[in-house]
């Protein structure tokens, strides 16, 4: 199984723009640049877009471990924050924090925790970062 993101670009690093989009169509042409990314211009940017596949990956992998655990979730609610930091000079993406907040009837606080520090391991976009990934789980 192959999906495709793709990106375009035009003009400078500070000055230039460009499009993202994503073979579903969820994206089309959505514009990010410099403003997009180190201020807060309109638009998107990798770090949000990583911290969004985060996020769906690890919730969907939970929801399976959940399952193999006979616990069925009626809401799973995450978070990724992305750190992007200078270092050397140069960017990179230095960890991932993943907050949850659950509710899963019947689940106790032991089996909620294993089930998402399994998901933690687990998750395919979890295993593709190499970086700090921590992860605040909360049972409501």
């Amino acid at each position: 199984m192959k999906k495709t993101g793709s990106a375009v670009w035009s003009g400078g690093l500070k000055d230039g723009k460009g499009f993202i989009s994503t073979q579903s169509g969820a994206l089309d042409n959505v514009a990010y640049g410099f403003n997009t990314r180190f201020e807060d211009g309109p638009g998107s940017n990798p770090e949000e877009l990583i911290g969004a596949a985060h996020a769906a990956c690890f919730t969907m992998a939970l929801s399976g471990q959940l399952g193999e655990a006979g616990l069925r979730a009626t809401a799973l609610k995450t978070t990724a924050d992305v750190s992007l930091e200078k270092i050397d000079g140069s960017y990179a993406i230095t960890a991932v924090h993943l907050t949850l907040v659950a509710t899963i009837p019947g689940a106790t606080d032991e089996a909620f925790q294993d089930a998402a520090l399994r998901a933690k391991l687990g998750c395919p976009v979890s295993k593709l970062l190499a970086t700090e990934i921590t992860l605040d789980a909360h049972l409501e």
